[in-house]
């Protein structure tokens, strides 16, 4: 079983704050991280998508107050919205009678859905944790590790798979399923064969600049309407986009986001790739790996931590800038392999954006310097020093 570093977090919120939001994609591992803080409270748990959990909770008042003193966990909670405001008397009762803290976790599959519904409703009663899929720094740190974590992804079930052809099909009937049924729970009904069209085409353009125009031209429908598709797969936390740095730089600056597959292994799902060896040989080889490093990096930094990235028509380009919130910037620079090479482009961005620290993360483990005031580092280092800041 991996430890999950998330685990820290949500049990020092519940610790200060009456509910919990624990937001992640479906079958990232919710449920068995909500189970495993619930075991050690007694805790109560309700599976919304469960018909006969939902109908415990037609009177919710009146269920709920006989579990006064103990944590509830409330799973899929998008199936009963309404529940929230019922939430909001329940915990401003308790808070009257003394019991302040520790009263619901609530775990949901979409960022955007779930605040809508509860960002007003429970305004200041409720603290919300992103939980993304596994990183580099919850597995053992050995290379055949981490080139799993980069082929299989993230998810759980398909990391820990028995075979890499187990973990295919899984994340394969992932992505079936999420076209089939999830996405109709989030949005307006859509047809699951274009939507499933444009995610390839995003698997096949990792990391390019969103360019709607040109997608919507070859699924034969509008811009706006893959706008509206790419909003929904950010909203269900399986795209990224990733913004361009905006900044008085005295340049013309690429304004476009660039959008990722946010788990490695769906973009190799979506394109066929069952194993490392199909993936070695395949053109995404290299965009992949700059968007497994962008999401493990992200997933170590500290909260409020703004990522972007740099380009300008000139082509001065960094992969991925952070802007630390203790006011540090650091450029970061993504190469796959062992001995890697910067570009003109790199330099000249450098010199406009000034960072604080300038690294290139690459493949291999020994950190060495490759010029001056430029340092060249592994994937999990990195992660570590990033995960050392939030601290």
């Amino acid at each position: 079983m991996l430890e999950r570093h998330i685990r820290q977090k949500v049990e020092q919120a519940l610790g200060y704050q009456a509910a919990v939001a624990l937001i992640g994609p479906r079958q990232i591992g919710k449920t068995t991280l909500a189970l495993e803080i619930g075991e050690a409270r007694g805790a109560i748990y309700l599976d919304l998508e469960d018909r006969s959990d939902r109908e415990k909770l037609t009177e919710p008042k009146l269920y709920l107050e006989q579990f006064q003193d103990r944590l509830v966990i409330l799973d899929e909670i998008h199936r009963v919205p309404e529940l929230f405001q019922d939430l909001r008397g329940i915990i401003d009762q308790g808070r009257r009678e003394g019991r302040r803290t520790g009263r619901f976790l609530i775990l949901g599959s979409a960022a955007i859905d779930l605040l809508r519904q509860s960002g007003e409703t429970l305004a200041g009663r409720i603290a919300y944790i992103n939980m993304g899929p596994l990183d580099v720094l919850e597995i053992p740190d050995e290379a055949p590790a981490l080139n799993a974590l980069w082929v299989r992804g993230g998810y759980p079930d398909s990391y820990l798979a028995e075979t890499d052809e187990h973990s295919y099909h899984l994340r394969k009937d992932f992505i079936r399923t999420y076209l089939e049924r999830d996405v109709a729970l989030f949005g307006p009904r859509l047809p699951a064969e274009t939507l499933e069209r444009l995610w390839t085409m995003l698997a096949h353009n990792q990391g390019g600049l969103l360019n709607a125009s040109k997608l919507a031209g070859g699924l034969d429908v509008s811009a706006q309407t893959v706008n509206r598709y790419i909003d929904l797969l950010v909203d269900l936390l399986l795209i990224r986009r990733l913004p361009p740095l905006h900044g008085n730089v005295g340049k013309r600056l690429v304004k476009s986001p660039k959008v990722y597959v946010r788990d490695s292994g769906l973009v190799h799902a979506l394109l066929g790739l069952a194993n490392f060896d199909a993936l070695a040989g395949h053109p995404i080889v290299g965009a992949s790996w700059e968007g497994f490093v962008i999401e493990n990096l992200l997933a170590a930094a500290p909260e409020r931590t703004q990522a972007s990235f740099y380009r300008t028509s000139a082509g001065a380009e960094i992969d991925l800038v952070l802007d630390l919130p203790q006011g540090q910037r650091w450029a970061i620079e993504i190469k796959r392999g062992l001995a890697p090479k910067t570009q003109k482009g790199f330099h000249h961005a450098r010199d406009d954006i000034m960072p604080d620290r300038t690294l290139i993360v690459y493949s291999g483990n020994e950190r060495y310097p490759k010029a001056e005031g430029i340092e060249v580092i592994g994937l999990r280092e990195l992660a570590s020093e990033l995960a050392a800041e939030a601290i």
